[in-house]
């Protein structure tokens, strides 16, 4: 495990030496970043990330992006995860999975209200349509790391909720 600052993470350069595969789950709200923040996290510093993982010799690069993600669209939040997407793919991986989970359900340790409620409800819409509007982040996680360890169905696959569901069961 390496620790890095982010706002100069070129100087950390050798932190992304000697892996094969990247994962990237970074990202923050624009709550706790505000605008710019949740801009300058979510998609410059992945897109920093990915490339000097490229440029380490990573093959493989999983992205959790989100369900919605659209470089076009007026809303900032999907908005900026479809840019950082074409970032990512652009680096030139041998292989690029991004995956667009819906809500994620975890259990956080700061305090959000209505994120809390959310997924109170969701959790119960879940127990008749488990797969339509959230997924919980173990099943994320399990999903990532079973991508890895299957063949490529391509240079970029992309994995949206249900296909995460079925992959995190496996």
């Amino acid at each position: 495990q390496a620790v890095v600052d982010f706002e100069r993470l070129g100087e950390h350069a050798a932190a992304f030496r000697g892996h094969d595969v990247g994962f990237c789950c970074l990202g923050t709200t624009r709550a706790k970043a505000g605008a710019d923040g949740f801009v300058r996290v979510d998609r410059d510093y992945v897109a920093q990330a990915a490339e000097l993982a490229r440029a380490a010799g990573c093959k493989h690069f999983v992205l959790q992006s989100s369900r919605g993600a659209n470089a076009h669209s007026p809303f900032l939040y999907f908005r900026v995860k479809g840019e950082v997407e074409n970032l990512v793919q652009a680096v030139g991986f041998d292989r690029c999975t991004i995956l667009r989970p819906a809500v994620l359900l975890c259990k956080r340790q700061e305090s959000r209200p209505a994120e809390w409620m959310t997924q109170q409800f969701l959790g119960v819409v879940a127990r008749v349509f488990p797969t339509a509007y959230s997924v919980p982040v173990e099943t994320v996680a399990r999903a990532m790391v079973a991508i890895v360890l299957q063949p490529g169905e391509g240079k970029v696959e992309v994995l949206e909720n249900r296909a995460i569901h079925e992959l995190g069961k496996a």
